[in-house]
């Protein structure tokens, strides 16, 4: 197998947790999140800058929770997509450039989820990145089964993991 390289003994995986979200244009970082079941996770990434964002948000409209949506924002498609960008902004990205994966949004629990959460998701979020001019590359979502997502902001490659198996895509 060989020794590791110098890269790979450095580099981190920045875990996105539940209604959290992480940003970076250091090479060195993976982004991921797991086991996305109703909720939808927005990969973004400039591939110039070499900037990339992970969203993972559970729920479509902050207006069911204004007080959780001022404490934990990213939770929601209406003010967790703001600050993706915004956040992008400051790596560096242009919107022009940024390249989109959406992923989730899928019905793990029962046939009958008169909630409908994880369309909710999806239906939100791609307004949001339509009347903002978004161009979505790459989609992966409803369905019923979970799925884990890793970005590798040195080459926007992206690893998709399903009880189905791995698929590979880039954004790069």
């Amino acid at each position: 197998m060989g020794s590791p390289t110098i890269a790979a003994l450095f580099a981190q995986r920045v875990v996105v947790g539940v209604g959290d979200m992480g940003v970076s244009n250091n090479p060195q970082i993976t982004l991921s999140t797991y086991a996305l079941g109703s909720c939808v996770a927005v990969v973004a990434y400039d591939p110039v800058a070499k900037a990339g964002g992970l969203l993972h948000l559970m729920l479509p409209d902050s207006t069911i929770s204004p007080a959780k949506a001022q404490s934990q924002p990213a939770m929601f498609a209406d003010t967790g997509l703001p600050i993706l960008f915004r956040s992008m902004i400051g790596l560096r990205a242009d919107f022009a450039r940024t390249r989109i994966f959406l992923t989730g949004g899928a019905n793990v629990l029962c046939d009958a989820d008169t909630f409908r959460i994880g369309e909710r998701n999806i239906i939100a979020t791609s307004e949001y990145l339509s009347r903002h001019a978004f161009v979505v590359r790459h989609m992966a979502v409803g369905g019923t089964i979970n799925r884990t997502v890793h970005l590798n902001v040195a080459t926007g490659d992206i690893t998709l993991k399903t009880p189905l198996g791995i698929e590979s895509l880039t954004l790069g």
